[in-house]
């Protein structure tokens, strides 16, 4: 944190960053979505954001983080198919386990949570100006 308090447009935009790597993320899994390797290693794992509630004690506003991205979700999928071109020695391959409904929501969640920033940020703006227009 810098020494100078932070602004509610600077609060909002932080958080308006933390979800667009939410849905990049989210949209990342979906393209994903049933891809198949030739191994579990190398098979698609789903990731998703490590969010941290970053404090400002000179105004008492909080923000977020993103802290890292991590691999969640399930495992692969083995699935025997021996006449895929990426089938390993035993015939397997392996499904990435991108649950799409789950990302569908997430992506749907994310977007709300985005335009609830942007609306803060609106609302922050009339609400200067109207001030500014007191002052007439």
């Amino acid at each position: 944190m810098t020494d100078s308090p932070l602004t509610i447009f600077q609060v909002a935009g932080r958080a308006m960053s933390a979800q667009l790597v939410r849905m990049n993320t989210t949209a990342s899994n979906l393209a994903n979505a049933g891809g198949i390797a030739s191994s579990a290693d190398a098979a698609y794992k789903t990731i998703k954001p490590v969010f941290r509630t970053q404090y400002d004690n000179a105004t008492g506003l909080a923000t977020v983080n993103v802290e890292r991205i991590v691999t969640a979700g399930e495992e692969p999928t083995k699935r025997y198919d021996p006449t895929n071109p990426m089938a390993d020695e035993n015939g397997d391959i392996w499904e990435s386990a991108v649950d799409e409904t789950r990302e569908l929501v997430d992506m749907m969640e994310t977007a709300r949570s985005y335009q609830n920033n942007v609306e803060v940020m609106q609302t922050a703006k009339s609400l200067i100006l109207d001030t500014l227009k007191l002052g007439r």
